[in-house]
């Protein structure tokens, strides 16, 4: 494969915008300045790193749930990166221990496959609190057990990453300590928890905190809650920017309140890439209307949104620069993962990447340089 060139789009790199041409060679960067071999004019916009989702609940009309294998976990990732997420972490929200099985064995096949745009897995549950369970089932809500800890510390030597959604009210710190020593990304969500049990599970090894704000509790003037330790942590934080979920308001103020560390999740589900209005999970039915995806008691079940999407609310709705929006979506989730082959366009990093055009929206997708 010869040197390829994109002009005529602002190009950014993951930290900053570079001048010239982006130079592309063999899948992988060559550098910035005068164009070389074969030329893509892209006719505006900016040209950034492929979008990381460390947040998806299947894609393509697939869930991930018990039917996931191998090739449920390649239509999900090759649909998302369709939608501008060159890489993700598909997410199994709370299920039993023989369903998180499964899925942790699909994982291992996926990854000794080396399957394009799979990342890992996350783990959202089943170790959560029933005060804040959102649209999982509380039914099977569980403390942590030994044989849990055992998946999830082998799971963990066996995928490129694991990310697993922990509660304070089902997990000892013991066991956070033990996660997170074993290289998992411990992240702290679905929890009615005070600030004092959110910063005690911090200081064990959470990192990380799921969707901000939603599923959790809320920052108060006497009692700071969850929102309120991740808010003052210097951890990481997935935030779904739908202006549904957190209100623009309460975008703003947070990513004023956190100057760093904050990154975009999409949460989507079986719908995302597909026309479909319902589907069902675990037996109950999601429906899809007006940019929402809800139970039927009207309870939100997951977001029906991009990262894309997610960048243009954030710049246009909510006032954040370009440049903060776009690592937000790149560079910052690779950091939470560990990868500082992605998210990144500088010399040598593998080109994957996304065109969005003047209005923000999605105009391309290239992973290692082809078209996808």
């Amino acid at each position: 494969m010869g040197r390829t060139s994109y002009t005529g789009a602002r190009v950014f790199d993951g930290t900053e915008f570079r001048e010239g041409a982006l130079v592309v060679e063999d899948g992988h960067v060559v550098g910035f300045g005068a164009a070389e071999g074969t030329v893509v004019a892209l006719g505006g916009g900016v040209l950034a790193p492929g979008f990381l989702d460390l947040q998806i609940n299947g894609s393509g009309g697939f869930a991930v749930d018990g039917n996931t294998d191998q090739a449920v976990l390649e239509t999900i990732c090759s649909v998302q990166a369709r939608l501008g997420a060159t890489g993700c972490l598909p997410t199994l929200i709370t299920d039993t221990y023989e369903v998180t099985a499964r899925v942790v064995e699909a994982g291992i096949a996926a990854t000794k496959a080396q399957l394009p745009g799979f990342l890992g897995l996350h783990l959202e549950g089943p170790h959560l609190d029933v005060r804040r369970k959102g649209a999982h089932d509380p039914a099977l809500i569980r403390r942590m057990e030994p044989r849990d800890l055992a998946l999830i510390i082998e799971a963990a030597a066996e995928l490129p990453a694991l990310m697993v959604t922990v509660a304070p009210a089902s997990v000892t710190n013991a066991q956070i300590r033990a996660i997170a020593a074993a290289g998992v990304i411990v992240s702290l969500g679905h929890s009615d928890c005070s600030a004092a049990e959110a910063r005690a599970a911090m200081a064990a090894g959470a990192r990380c905190a799921t969707h901000l704000f939603n599923a959790m509790s809320q920052m108060g003037n006497r009692e700071a809650g969850m929102v309120g330790a991740v808010l003052a942590g210097d951890g990481f934080a997935g935030l779904i920017a739908d202006g549904i979920h957190v209100d623009p308001i309460s975008l703003r103020v947070a990513l004023a309140a956190k100057r760093s560390g904050v990154f975009l999740v999409s949460d989507c589900m079986a719908l995302a890439g597909t026309d479909g209005t319902e589907f069902h999970l675990g037996g109950r039915r999601i429906l899809r209307s007006q940019g929402r995806l809800t139970l039927e008691d009207g309870t939100l079940a997951g977001a029906d949104l991009t990262l894309p999407r997610a960048v243009q609310v954030l710049v246009q709705e909510v006032g954040i620069t370009p440049e903060r929006a776009l690592a937000m979506a790149s560079s910052i989730p690779a950091a939470v993962i560990g990868r500082g082959d992605l998210g990144h366009l500088r010399p040598g990093a593998r080109a994957d990447m996304v065109h969005l055009g003047a209005d923000w929206a999605l105009r391309g997708v290239w992973r290692g340089g082809v078209a996808a």
